[in-house]
């Protein structure tokens, strides 16, 4: 089995030792992914802009993985209040509703108060 990472650019991977994606044999694990714009080198305010951005961050690395969205079967999501979940609910919806992955949400803080979701999958690759 091959073994690659995945690197979204942030010094902080190495700071910190960890990859925003590893890929292991058909299996791709992707890190908990804020809604950091790395183009822009900006965190969006708002929830709903930071919820579209993480799942752009997570697709572009289940990309390089050789992978998609259409191949997550675990979603682990985190926001930091309780009433984010139904605002994060239907944005979430747009991209697995049809795929449906096992999924688990919690209420935790995160380790910038700006940030308000974090959001990590699996995903299996298809033959």
């Amino acid at each position: 089995m091959s073994r690659k990472l995945i690197s979204s650019g942030s010094d902080f991977e190495k700071v910190a030792g960890y990859s925003r994606a590893v890929v292991d044999g058909d299996w791709v694990f992707v890190s908990g992914t804020t809604g950091f714009d790395y183009d822009t080198m900006t965190l969006p305010e708002s929830l709903e802009d930071q919820t579209r951005q993480c799942l752009k961050n997570i697709a572009k690395a289940l990309e390089q993985a050789g992978s998609s969205m259409a191949d997550v079967v675990r979603a682990f999501y985190i926001v930091t209040q309780r009433d984010y979940a139904a605002i994060a609910f239907p944005i979430l919806g747009e991209t697995f509703g049809e795929i449906r992955p096992a999924a688990t949400m919690i209420v935790a803080d995160l380790i910038d108060e700006a940030m308000k979701i974090e959001i990590q999958v699996t995903a299996k690759k298809r033959a």
